[in-house]
């Protein structure tokens, strides 16, 4: 790698080290102890760095620059597009491919052996089948874990500015595409659409690198959109095109990004967005169409869920999809959608906890075989059902009911769709088994059959199939297999709403001239879908797209919003359950009044550790090896204020009565991080924890604040270029007010110590080598760590200048700003770390996203109420 051979000028004689410099650079293992646990999730610098190389690039950008990179931009949105809409296609084709196959097979089974009375054989052969394709979509979770689930919390997550560990890598997109076709295709009762959303994002996050870690021999040399801002608008343009794809609703999938993703919008990004969801969804339809069809060019088949034409005959000049009266129901029935999503949350959360406490720690195995015990319940139900609850429901013209009323009419290809895929198993000529056509159909095609079969289901039957989904999609719905939960929602909503139909129907008293089974469907799929996902802007978009009827917007958004209410009162929905069980510090879209209490200095982090702008290599290696922060404020000795200081001026805010009080529990918390290590995969850590597990507890504070005192590394390691921290250094030298700067990264400090750049004590700081924004960024998205290093090629005596490459003009805000001010700067400019500076320029702390979450500033609050 070029410029890695500059380090030569940082080598040193290792025999002329002193024991505090070998044991600062980690050749002894006296200090170990120190070293602090990785955390799993990280934050998204999506704040742009304005150091000197990026000044560089701005400098030497000219107007053909600019729009050669815009029109870079604009056709990698069309690629993402395209591809997502390939993805989708793939997954589609072969699921169509291996349930027509596997219920081709099964029925003709089925048919044989109900005159020799072998159905058996007919449920071990759907067995056979439907175990061994879960079999294969659990295996290929195994070898890439997060492609299992939906995707759509980690990716909600992402979007929101957090980083979860190979959540868009290419081994993930193959595992979750052809994991979740198997899953489908395998007879679970989840869902393609939720994973399509996920493998859109992966396919933003991919395409424009150009590289991959899964074939890391491959690589090009394109430098552009090297940072988190870039591919985080990236991931939103492949969400989008995912939801696009999935359900042909390219506006849908724009509102998607924006309402259940993205922390950080703007204007330009909205219009990307919106071409890359055309993109896929125009991909999509031009290729199903001349597959399925044979018409290229026709566009018949927008998305991979197709909810058909709702439209009344034109024979009867009264027929309306829904009345004024209608919406009072709708109504009723968006509170009861929002009950029944809220007991499927709760029932699936108690769930996901049994599988983090019993399922998970045990070996890879034992997750293999509950996807394949979900599969055998899920088929023997589905058989059984289907043979002994199934009623034989007569075919009514497509045109006409017995009492002459005019139903819901579909397009003729429909009709015949609907006609091929009824159920005559056990029952007569011109008669279909319902419970069969619900449970012997892909669930698309059962949608289908709720939103316009003209014969009624029974109520019976559909009682019966609403309360067997439910309970097996909630127990189906965190197994270790690619699943999506929008179909599984929608056609248990489905049959909710055409059970409230048939239930009107019967009433005839209430005066209801006119109901439209297939308009209650619809609306019972929104509603109970709305409470399990308690989404409302996005979900009422893309239903109505779904639909191409535009009448359906007033009753959606009305039940999707009473859905939404009514489940919130009792709690979140299904992704932020599994976001807060995961322990994803998620930001929320605002805070509560209340926390209006609370001030930047009661929430800030106080116990920093600064870097000098000219420091000294050892110190710069200390500090990345006993910290786990990802940013350092760059100060100044600030000795203006000093006498001010010794005298404990309530304008210092940093005095060292507050130092006291502060540093009197950093003891405390270094032993309970410790103790968490364990939780960490790092081997060394875990090692170290054991090791420290003897160590006995001080209980005094003034004497754990002596042994903190008396510390090698000490909160402020690298005060002066000149030295390391010394022992006889006084309080009041350790913590003498200091002048903010800016701040540097970790990721920088590391890439400065691979490249050698330092000069040494003989030299001037004009000598340090100079480093380019594209080298500064060659090994973005994964730098290298700190413990990585062969730190024997340092000299710790050496000095680094890191002002060229801070960012000298980061947000900042005083210790007295409300919290509701510092949420929403943080929030709406996506930052990472936001410096607390007093009135005189000093840094007192620092507020990242974990000091910003509920529960940190519920925890806050109550300590704020205790104090007063």
């Amino acid at each position: 790698m070029a410029g890695r051979g500059c380090c030569c000028c940082c080598c040193g004689d290792t025999e002329s080290r002193s024991p505090e410099e070998l044991t600062i650079l980690g050749e002894t293992r006296e200090e170990e102890d120190e070293i602090l646990p990785r955390k799993d999730y990280e934050s998204l610098d999506y704040d742009k760095c304005f150091n000197e190389p990026y000044q560089e690039v701005l400098e030497n950008l000219d107007t053909k620059k600019v729009k050669r990179y815009e029109i870079v931009k604009w056709i990698l949105v069309f690629a993402i597009g395209v591809c997502t809409g390939l993805v989708g296609l793939f997954v589609d084709f072969f699921v169509r491919l291996f349930s027509q196959l596997k219920f081709k097979v099964v029925e003709k089974s089925v048919e044989e052996c109900t005159e020799r009375g072998c159905l058996a054989l007919s449920l071990l052969e759907l067995l056979g089948f439907n175990m061994t394709f879960v079999f294969l979509a659990s295996v290929l979770c195994l070898i890439e874990p997060v492609a299992a689930g939906s995707g759509i919390p980690e990716i909600k997550c992402y979007l929101n500015g957090v980083k979860i560990p190979g959540i868009v890598r290419l081994r993930t997109l193959l595992s979750k595409a052809i994991g979740v076709l198997f899953a489908v295709a395998g007879g679970l009762f989840v869902g393609k659409e939720g994973p399509m959303i996920h493998s859109g994002a992966i396919v933003g996050a991919g395409l424009p690198q150009f590289q991959s870690i899964t074939f890391r021999r491959i690589k090009f040399n394109f430098p552009y959109f090297r940072s988190d801002r870039d591919k985080r608008d990236f991931v939103s343009a492949g969400a989008a095109a995912g939801v696009a794809a999935a359900f042909g609703a390219p506006i849908g999938g724009t509102l998607f990004s924006l309402e259940e993703g993205s922390s950080f919008w703007n204007q330009a990004l909205t219009w990307k967005v919106l071409f890359c969801s055309m993109s896929a969804t125009f991909t999509l339809n031009f290729f199903r169409s001349g597959i399925l069809f044979g018409s290229w060019g026709s566009f018949q088949l927008p998305g991979l869920l197709n909810f058909g034409e709702f439209k009344c005959s034109d024979a009867d000049k009264k027929c309306h999809l829904w009345t004024a009266v209608d919406l009072a129901f709708f109504v009723v029935m968006g509170v009861i959608g929002g009950l029944l999503g809220a007991t499927f949350n709760c029932l699936n959360k108690r769930l996901a906890k049994y599988r983090m406490r019993n399922v998970q720690p045990k070996p890879k195995l034992a997750r293999v075989l509950e996807s394949l015990l979900v599969s055998m319940v899920s088929t023997i139900v589905i058989f059984v059902s289907s043979m002994t609850l199934g009623e034989c429901r007569k075919i009514i013209s497509p045109t006409h009911t017995d009492n002459g009323t005019f139903q819901l009419q579909i397009s003729s290809s429909s009709s015949e769709d609907l006609n091929s895929t009824t159920k005559t198993f056990f029952c007569p000529n011109d008669t279909y088994n319902d419970m069969a056509t619900l449970f012997f159909n892909p669930q698309e095609s059962a949608i289908l059959q709720l939103f316009h079969q003209d014969g009624t289901f029974s109520p019976v039957t559909l009682l019966l199939f609403i309360i067997l989904y439910f309970l097996l999609a909630c127990w189906t719905y965190g197994v270790t297999v690619p699943s999506g939960l929008f179909v599984p929602a929608l056609l248990c909503g489905a049959a909710y709403g055409r059970l409230v139909a048939n239930i009107l129907k019967t009433c005839s008293y209430i005066g209801l001239d006119h109901v439209y089974s297939g308009t209650f469907a619809l609306i019972g799929a929104a509603s109970f879908l709305g409470g399990v996902v308690r989404m409302t802007i996005s979900l009422t978009v893309i239903l109505i797209e779904s639909t191409n009827e535009i009448t359906y917007g007033l009753p959606i958004m009305v039940t999707l919003m009473v859905a939404k209410w009514t489940g919130d009162f009792f709690n979140k929905g299904i992704y932020d359950i599994h976001i807060d069980l995961r322990g994803v510090p998620l930001l929320e879209w605002e805070t509560e009044v209340e926390m209006d209490r609370l001030r930047a200095s009661d929430i800030m982090e106080p116990n920093l550790t600064y870097v000098y702008p000219h420091t000294r290599i050892q110190s710069v290696v200390s500090i990345l090896r006993t910290t786990a922060h990802h940013a350092y404020p760059v100060v100044t000795e600030n000795r203006g204020n000093e006498k001010e200081f010794m005298k404990g001026n309530l304008l210092i805010s940093n005095n060292i009565k507050f130092k006291k009080s502060s540093i009197l529990t950093r003891a405390g918390e270094q032993r309970r991080r410790s103790q968490s290590m364990k939780s960490y995969p790092s081997s060394e850590l875990r090692n170290m924890c054991d090791e420290q597990g003897n160590t006995e507890v001080v209980e005094d504070g003034e004497d754990m604040l002596q042994q903190m005192l008396e510390r090698r590394h000490t909160p402020y390691p690298n005060l002066y270029p000149d030295r390391s921290p010394s022992e006889e250094w006084t309080m009041e030298e350790r913590f003498r007010p200091l002048t903010f700067h800016g701040l540097v990264l970790r990721s920088q400090l590391v890439t400065l110590l691979i490249r050698g750049v330092c000069y040494s004590e003989s030299q001037s700081s004009a000598s340090q080598p100079c480093l380019s924004y594209s080298e500064m960024t060659e090994d973005y998205p994964r730098y290298p760590d700190i413990h990585d290093l062969d730190l024997a090629l340092l000299n710790p005596r050496m000095i680094m200048n890191v002002s060229p490459y801070m960012n000298s003009c980061p947000y900042t805000v005083s210790p007295n700003t409300h919290v509701s001010q510092v949420f929403n700067l943080f929030r709406t400019m996506g930052l990472r770390h936001l410096p607390v500076i007093n009135a005189v320029g000093e840094v007192v702390g620092m507020i990242t996203r974990h000091n910003l979450t509920h529960e940190f500033l519920q925890e806050r609050l109550r300590q704020h109420h205790m104090t007063i």
